[in-house]
């Protein structure tokens, strides 16, 4: 099972809005086949793993990191291909809450005679596939907040330089991060500021994230190189209903972005509204890389589920500019919690993972 986890996160941030299964089938001792699920979302991890076992397949076990699918899509059920395979044996770590599936693969199995175990794994897996569950859950995908930050916390001096507060190793984290994520997320003082291309690099051939930019007046500037490569991948901007004046909406539509229209807080964005717009969409892993505003207010409403925390060893002091804004707090108790998962150096610098606190350990 550890096995079939580590080949389903290969799939990550490239497969949504399916979930990233890997698939081992084996047979004394000796492993017949592997899969996961391929970019785009097909072909599914079992079906790959069977057609490496092919006819060896027959009264082996099968290892899934996620319930075999029972409904009928582009494809067959993958319930149905294991028991065509004559498969004896399904272990698998947790559940599928897709209504289409929630114990219906499990029971497929079953009624055909196979022997099904659960549970293996299943807080393993429970995290490996945290942005599928949360979007089954909670109609929103999981976020990864991240920050770059100097000692005393500051994303950037009182002028705003910020190039670079990290180095290379901690950068070539970051866009691994972003490999592993279906999408990157700034807000637009973040993308006027920087004008970041939000994309992979330096990481091989693959796929991009979609580039997402949260404006309620889309007041980005149409010369700048967001712009320039708006065709270069997807970029989707998420605006307030209403507040962007149609000139500016003509403007991006005709660059080529997918224009998102979504309910507005005071004089930003709502942060729920903006994560169940893109839950619409079937994006479930969001990296969120700033600014301070949008970073606090997706912590504020509790939005944040994990967090990457970049930490070089220098000093900017009080006059820089914090990791987070204004979050309103007033005692200690209301402060968001998070559990450390891990801490890593990366050339000088550490990065620290830690996930909502409230979450299952």
């Amino acid at each position: 099972m550890a096995l079939a986890l580590g080949l389903g996160a290969r799939g990550l941030g490239r497969v949504w809005p399916n979930p990233a299964v890997g698939c081992v089938i084996v047979q004394a001792g000796r492993i017949l086949g592997r899969g996961w699920t391929a970019p785009g979302g097909r072909p599914h991890a079992e079906t790959q793993a069977l057609a490496q076992a092919g006819s060896q397949a027959r009264g082996a076990t099968a290892y899934v990191s996620l319930e075999p699918c029972a409904h009928h899509g582009r494809t067959p059920p993958c319930a149905e291909a294991l028991i065509r395979a004559g498969i004896a044996r399904v272990v698998t770590a947790i559940d599928d809450p897709d209504p289409r599936v929630a114990g219906q693969g499990h029971a497929l199995l079953r009624a055909a005679g196979v022997a099904v175990v659960t549970g293996v794994l299943a807080d393993r897996a429970a995290r490996t596939h945290r942005g599928f569950l949360t979007r089954q859950r909670a109609g929103r995908p999981m976020v990864t907040l991240k920050l770059a930050t100097s000692l005393d916390g500051r994303i950037a001096t009182a002028s705003g330089e910020s190039r670079w507060i990290t180095g290379p190793e901690a950068r070539r984290h970051v866009h691994a991060l972003r490999a592993r994520h279906d999408a990157v997320l700034i807000g637009a003082g973040t993308a006027r500021a920087d004008d970041p291309a939000l994309t992979v690099r330096g990481m091989g051939d693959m796929g991009q994230p979609v580039r997402i930019i949260a404006a309620r007046t889309l007041d980005l500037p149409l010369a700048g190189g967001l712009a320039q490569r708006a065709g270069a991948g997807p970029l989707w901007l998420l605006h307030g209903a209403g507040d962007a004046p149609q000139a500016r909406l003509d403007a991006w539509r005709g660059l080529g972005a997918d224009l998102l229209p979504v309910a507005v807080q005071g004089r930003s964005l709502d942060p729920v509204a903006m994560l169940a717009a893109l839950g619409a969409r079937g994006i479930t892993r969001v990296l969120c890389e700033g600014g301070g505003t949008l970073a606090a207010s997706l912590l504020g409403a509790g939005l944040v589920d994990e967090i990457s925390a970049h930490g070089a060893g220098l000093a900017i002091g009080a006059e820089g500019r914090p990791a987070l804004g204004a979050l309103g707090i007033g005692a200690l108790t209301e402060a968001p919690r998070f559990r450390l998962l891990g801490v890593e150096a990366a050339g000088g610098d550490v990065i620290s993972h830690w996930e909502r606190a409230d979450l299952p350990a």
